[in-house]
């Protein structure tokens, strides 16, 4: 069992674990009790009352952060002839088609998002085994298949997300840094928790955000009231 930090242990100590703080309160504690030595990336974690099992319970998307996440983000694009050309032009960092999936069969994973045009995605199929379990396959529902590409890099570099449930029907999205200012890392909470709330399944029963909690990388996680971040994010 790996032993926790005192750093992190102090900062834990000033979190009340039965507290579910607002959300303006989470950020604000959140920032105060980072620790670590470099900028920590702040991830939202959302437990949402679905059952994954079921195909039309299943949640998976992507939405524009407006204030980013303050990454960098390596864009690689798997596209030919004019399309290929508008990726460049657009700021991809790698493009290409047949020698780009041989490159990762290879074992060559140095990308953070793969974006590809809907006439090529014959070669793309190929690399689910290799891209499904990483989280990294092109797919219509996030737009990363698609024939506008300049669209698809600019709003990836932007600050786009993609969010889907894991077997527990979770979600983890990142939502900024430590070093953003509260009122950026609550506009990125909301336009999450906004996102979700629209794609609430019919078939979903019950309470629908369960549980909500916001942490930093080296941090403990903060509960968050979910009644008043579903109220706000609705209006948000």
């Amino acid at each position: 069992m790996s032993r926790k930090s005192k750093k992190y242990l102090e900062a834990k100590s000033k979190v009340d674990r039965t507290h579910h703080y607002e959300p303006e309160e989470a950020i604000s504690l959140l920032k105060e009790i980072a620790f670590a030595s470099f900028d920590e990336t702040v991830e939202l974690s959302v437990k949402l009352g679905v059952n994954p099992k079921h195909a039309d319970q299943q949640i998976r998307g992507a939405v524009v952060l407006p204030h980013g996440t303050g990454k960098e983000l390596k864009v690689i694009v798997f596209a030919k002839g004019e399309k290929a050309k508008e990726a460049e032009d657009a700021g991809a960092d790698i493009v290409g088609v047949e020698d780009l999936a041989e490159k990762i069969q290879g074992g060559w994973l140095e990308f953070d998002v793969a974006v590809a045009t809907p006439d090529v995605m014959g070669v793309v199929g190929k690399l689910g085994r290799i891209l499904g379990p990483r989280g990294l396959m092109p797919n219509p529902k996030t737009g990363t298949v698609t024939f506008d590409i300049s669209r698809a890099i600019a709003e990836i570099k932007a600050g786009k997300v993609e969010y889907r449930t894991d077997k527990a029907g979770n979600i983890h999205v990142l939502i900024g840094k430590v070093s953003f200012s509260p009122e950026k890392l609550l506009e990125n909470f909301y336009t999450v928790i906004e996102a979700l709330i629209k794609a609430k399944p019919a078939a979903a029963k019950g309470q629908y955000l369960r549980s909500i909690t916001v942490s930093s990388t080296m941090g403990p996680g903060i509960k968050i009231n979910t009644q008043k971040a579903a109220a706000l994010g609705k209006v948000g």
